[in-house]
């Protein structure tokens, strides 16, 4: 499997950035996350979850061999999302994209396979992170590998959050 030395950065090829919409009245606001008519069947979610993440930490990063990823970034924390292109069939092969998402800009990142990520929360405040990937964790009754290749601990990382 061929990995870039560096990145250049850019938009990556398959990545779907898309701003949350919030409908505001008397009540607070809602946002639509996903429909089923708006997204590429092969990115469908199967499953759903949501994380905390507290100020400062870091998840990540790791890719999916088959995964797709459907992040929603709705706050109340502020993440910096980076993801890298390591796909070596891509046309944007070696591209780095960074995304700033929750509280202020609430957004959905679409994450396909082999696409690098990570996020750190860069607010004072807890943030909330939801997740619906189109693969269930572990497989059916989980009891299958799971599709993850984590880089955090490599000595040769090469995806750097600060970079």
């Amino acid at each position: 499997m061929s990995t870039p030395t560096q990145f250049r950065d850019g938009e990556i090829a398959g990545v779907i950035v898309r701003p949350l919409k919030q409908h505001r009245d008397h009540r607070g606001w809602l946002a639509e996350i996903f429909r089923q008519d708006e997204l590429p069947a092969e990115y469908l979610p199967v499953m759903s979850y949501v994380s905390m993440t507290l100020p400062g930490v870091t998840r990540g990063p790791h890719e999916h061999v088959t995964q797709t990823d459907l992040f929603a970034f709705v706050g109340p924390g502020t993440f910096r999302v980076v993801l890298w292109d390591a796909r070596p069939d891509s046309p944007t092969f070696g591209v780095r994209q960074v995304v700033i998402a929750g509280r202020d800009q609430p957004a959905v990142v679409i994450v396909p396979p082999g696409v690098v990520h990570a996020y750190r929360n860069i607010s004072q405040e807890e943030g909330l992170v939801f997740n619906a990937p189109n693969r269930l964790y572990a497989g059916w009754g989980r009891k299958e590998p799971v599709d993850e290749i984590r880089h955090e601990d490599r000595p040769d990382q090469l995806y750097r959050m600060d970079e």
